[in-house]
């Protein structure tokens, strides 16, 4: 019996000490979750007293020992202690038991896969590794596409010698690990054709706010080593967890089409492998198709369903038979420790001009001059505090990384090892930027700011932004729903652990503006754009079957993202209400809008709806909210008119959105107008029949009751929602619509300003208040005291 080697379907989670966190964890899979549906590829592992047996026969310890003595004692610098036990350990001679074993073993692999020299991954598995508050990622090195016995007892040799890579002993330091304690395994996996397909990571909660209903998916071509080392940037996919069992419901929240710049695939020679260039193809379509998503998204939940906490895998598809496999879970080792209790929330000011964008890792804002390094010789010249900028952040880099105020890189995704490293050292990042080290220049000074949602911004100079820790712990219970305004929806999810009533204003345009685009009628009439244009909207769209699919799609999974952290509260979605110019400013859409001496007053809201020129646009909005609401399953969703000055004007648009899929009452559809015009106070029981609800925006009721532009610098301190005409509209449009059995909200900026104001309302009856969400608490806490009062 071997004593030296274990194959995977006999080993557990407990083995940690005999075959590290890696190879443990693939043996519970095995065991645990075949029946489930998990495919992992067979294999086996070297145990730990194979390592300790190899430095043993080789007299190693010793020399170890006295060679990382001299280290802490700063005698000898880290690259040259871990080169010097490298080469040891390299230059050690098996010991003939254990390589008979391994020879036997990758045999029996090779029978068991019915081929002469299988091909194979040779990974490193430390016993101190993938812990719940360590996860030692990328420290040791992994060899992918090793054939013959030989090729892998050198290959396993190797993986010893990278238990003592600069970056693996510097982690060691930082956690307090002895390194006399730390034995390595080696895992040897059949290898997944992943070179013909795809491979990435993913996670069972989401990176940056450790929201747990979401399952993060990374993809690239080729074998999966690029997306860890954050060498390309990948694909991005989202999907929302709870609904993954519902039958006909597809809940992919995101789908981010990634550079995918490179890919690997199996060497010639004495390569075993090499990286090419993606076709153009290949880097304008999506690794995954939906049903790969949600399968991927399935096998996420039941591993993490299996180990009682977050976790972070690897995947691999077989591009010859299609099947997707897991290669690696580890226990997520950053969200799943935040304190659940509060967060901390940043918001930038007097921002400078954006110089670049990125992925944002992590949630916080950084200031400082930027120290570009373009190659690992040059890591000693970087200076303490600085803005790091670089190509990738290799492994090798993580004792400067944590001397760094910020990361910016070029290449990568969220699940990239610099991502990882970043999260755990609770430092701003911003991955994937393209050009980052072209763009940045040395001793620059800058503002990298990850507090803007998905997006990541490199802001030139010096930004002021301020820091605010909100407790969950003491949140007053009140009768009034205090609901949250959301604009940008790559942030909304930062939000999710608030405890609002819902969504009380998603804004559509926002989702265009930062999702799509491209104007509407654009993409539904390409032919009427110019051809420098027309490529432009051409590249925008890639990865989808068609323009009108690419709107529908990302309008759909744009708005998913306020809907799914509140759900099943409601979540109110105001249909598009860009005004003209606004509009004319989006990619193509200066030709499909009239010029307005007025817009605030002109062609916008529901005006625009059933008019000619814009109405296939709004067909596509209307689309975008059934797929929403049918297909995704977020039937929390109810609609809402902007802008809407008659009841005559209400029938018409009712009427154009019952032809396009959604009426009024069908499927549990409800939909509110916006009070923003007198006459929707003036006129409230005939809307009151039309409508399920009123929103009241005070900004526009403000300004169309006193007649002031509430641009005009001149006329600023007329613009007062205080004003008793003004008063007298909210006071009279809450009565007559409760009246007759209609609710009525508030969605304007004043009770996020004034607490008086949110008082004011609670006294009037409102049924609902949705303020911004850093002011969430604040009037949460001045409603529990008004209605106390009242």
């Amino acid at each position: 019996m071997a004593q030296h080697v274990a194959w995977f379907e006999d080993l557990r989670r407990r083995d940690v000490a005999r075959v590290g966190g890696k190879n443990s964890s693939l043996g519970e899979m095995v065991a645990a979750l075949a029946g489930q549906g998990i495919k992992v590829p067979d294999g086996f592992a070297t145990t730990a007293d194979a390592y300790r047996a190899f430095l043993r026969h080789n007299d190693l310890e010793a020399r170890i020992a006295a060679t990382l003595a001299a280290l802490a004692g700063h005698r000898i610098e880290l690259a040259e202690a871990g080169d010097r036990i490298r080469r040891m350990i390299r230059d050690g001679e098996w010991p003939e038991d254990i390589a008979g074993e391994i020879r036997a073993a990758y045999a029996e692999l090779c029978r068991r896969e019915g081929r002469e020299a299988v091909a194979v991954a040779v990974r490193s598995s430390a016993t101190a590794e993938d812990l719940p508050d360590a996860s030692f990622a990328g420290q040791q090195e992994t060899f992918l596409n090793i054939r013959g016995a030989d090729a892998l007892l050198a290959a396993c040799r190797r993986c010893f010698a990278s238990l003592f890579t600069d970056r693996a002993i510097a982690y060691r330091r930082l956690k307090g690990f002895d390194h006399g304690q730390v034995a390595l395994s080696v895992g040897v996996q059949r290898m997944v054709r992943a070179d013909t397909g795809g491979a990435g990571v993913m996670f069972s909660l989401d990176t940056e706010t450790g929201y747990p209903d979401l399952v993060l998916i990374n993809a690239a071509w080729g074998l999966g080593e690029n997306v860890v080392q954050g060498a390309v940037t990948p694909d991005e996919y989202q999907v929302y967890k709870p609904f993954l069992d519902r039958p006909g419901v597809v809940p992919i929240l995101e789908k981010g089409l990634g550079a995918k710049e490179k890919k690997m695939i199996y060497g010639t020679g004495g390569q075993t492998t090499r990286n090419v260039p993606t076709s153009k193809a290949e880097r304008g379509r999506f690794v995954l198709s939906d049903a790969e998503i949600l399968d991927l998204a399935r096998m996420a939940v039941t591993i993490e369903r299996h180990y009682g906490m977050p976790m972070d895998m690897e995947w691999a598809r077989d591009g010859e038979t299609g099947e997707l496999f897991i290669v690696q879970a580890r226990p997520e080792t950053v969200q799943s420790r935040a304190d659940a209790a509060g967060f901390r929330s940043y918001s930038v000011h007097d921002k400078g001009k954006t110089l670049l964008t990125g992925l944002s890792v992590g949630a916080a804002v950084a200031t400082g001059p930027v120290c570009v390094i373009d190659c690992a010789k040059d890591i000693d010249r970087f200076v303490d505090g600085a803005i790091l900028v670089t190509s990738i952040t290799d492994p090798d880099w993580v004792p400067i990384m944590k001397r760094a105020a910020a990361i910016v890189t070029d290449h990568g995704g969220r699940t990239s090892h610099a991502a990882i490293v970043s999260r755990e050292l609770g430092l701003p990042a911003i991955v994937g930027t393209g050009n980052a080290t072209h763009m940045l220049h040395d001793e620059q000074e800058v503002t990298v700011s990850c507090a803007e949602g998905e997006t990541g911004y490199v802001y030139e100079g010096l930004a002021r932004y301020s820091v605010e820790d909100i407790a969950l712990s003491d949140v007053a219970q009140t009768r009034t729903r205090v609901m949250l305004n959301t604009a940008n929806p790559s942030a909304a999810i930062r939000w999710w652990r608030l405890p609002a009533g819902g969504v009380g204003l998603a804004r559509m345009e926002f989702v265009v503006n930062n999702a799509i685009k491209a104007h509407p009628m654009a993409l539904i009439h390409p032919e009427r754009l110019d051809e420098e244009t027309r490529a432009k909207v051409a590249d925008l769209v890639s990865g989808f079957q068609d323009n009108r699919q690419f709107f529908i799609e990302k309008l759909s999974m744009g708005l998913s993202r306020n809907a799914a952290p509140v759900y099943p509260e409601p979540v109110i979605v105001r249909m598009s209400d860009f005004k003209t110019n606004v509009y004319a400013e989006l990619l193509g859409g200066a030709g499909f809008e009239p010029k307005e001496e007025n817009p605030m007053i002109g062609f916008r809201g529901a005006s625009r709806y059933y008019s000619e020129a814009y109405a296939p646009g709004f067909a596509l909005e209307c689309q975008a909210i059934r797929r929403l609401r049918e297909e995704m399953g977020f039937d929390n969703v109810i609609v809402m008119i902007p802008f809407c000055r008659t009841p005559e004007e209400a029938d018409r648009v009712l009427e154009v959105m019952a032809a396009n899929g959604l009426k009024r009452g069908e499927k549990g559809l409800q939909v509110y107008v916006m009070c923003e015009v007198p006459s929707n106070v003036i006129l409230a029981e005939d809307f009151a029949r039309r409508f399920d609800g009123f929103s009241i925006g005070s900004n526009d009721l403000t300004q169309l009751t006193l007649g002031v532009d509430r641009d005009s610098e001149a006329l600023a301190a007329l613009f007062d929602e205080r004003n008793a005409a003004v008063q007298w509209m909210i006071r009279s449009v809450i009565e007559r619509a409760h009246a007759v059995g209609c609710k009525v909200g508030f969605c304007g900026q004043a009770p996020s300003n004034d607490p008086g104001f949110a008082r004011l309302l609670v006294g009037y009856g409102i049924d609902t208040i949705s303020v911004t969400p850093d002011s969430f608490l604040a009037v949460k806490r001045n409603v529990a005291e008004a209605e106390r009062m009242g």
